[in-house]
């Protein structure tokens, strides 16, 4: 008996261990600069209040991205189908083609929040450039494409943040690592 209560100590002491050692293998993610773009936007179609907010849909009209390893420009076609919730948060899902200088096509599903004092929120209504440290602005992003040399896309998540300006986004991404 005395054995079975040992052994089972020891399994007990061990499991927590190799739970402990497990746990302090995990990494620690961090960013890495990805690309900024510029999305040109036309106003914005209110469609008004529906079934999980009040539905807004913003077409993107065209616009150019950069960073070390890719750039190019962004083509129309695709929009922001926004969700704007009671207390003034909007919950963002874009949806669009970038077209790198050498001709590749990568789709890009961008999903975020936004959200502000309803001061500031009026102002951006009003089509007022607002200081992008008045407001909360993130996404995660996830890409594909069948393009050889940006294949590793597929394999990511970026992260990203942005500046809402009348009429053109302004949105830095980073790649998780």
């Amino acid at each position: 008996m005395r054995t079975r209560i040992l052994f089972f100590w020891v399994c007990l002491v061990i499991g927590f261990f190799t739970e402990v050692n497990a746990q302090s293998k995990i990494p620690e993610p961090t960013l890495e600069f990805l690309f900024e773009e510029n999305v040109l936007l036309e106003p914005a179609q209110e469609l008004g209040v529906t079934t999980y907010g009040n539905r807004r849909i913003i077409n993107i009209v065209g616009g150019t991205f950069e960073g070390p390893k890719l750039k190019g420009k962004i083509l129309r076609g695709g929009a922001d189908w926004q969700t704007v919730r009671e207390d003034g948060t909007a919950d963002l899902v874009a949806q669009y083609t970038l077209q790198t200088d050498d001709g590749a096509l990568i789709y890009i599903v961008n999903k975020g929040v936004r959200h502000a004092s309803p001061e500031v929120l009026q102002r951006m209504k009003n089509g007022e450039d607002v200081d992008p440290s008045e407001y909360y602005m993130r996404t995660a992003a996830t890409f594909e494409t069948s393009h050889e040399k940006y294949k590793w896309l597929n394999k990511i998540i970026a992260v990203a943040s942005g500046a809402r300006l009348a009429d053109e986004v302004i949105i830095r991404f980073y790649q998780v690592n």
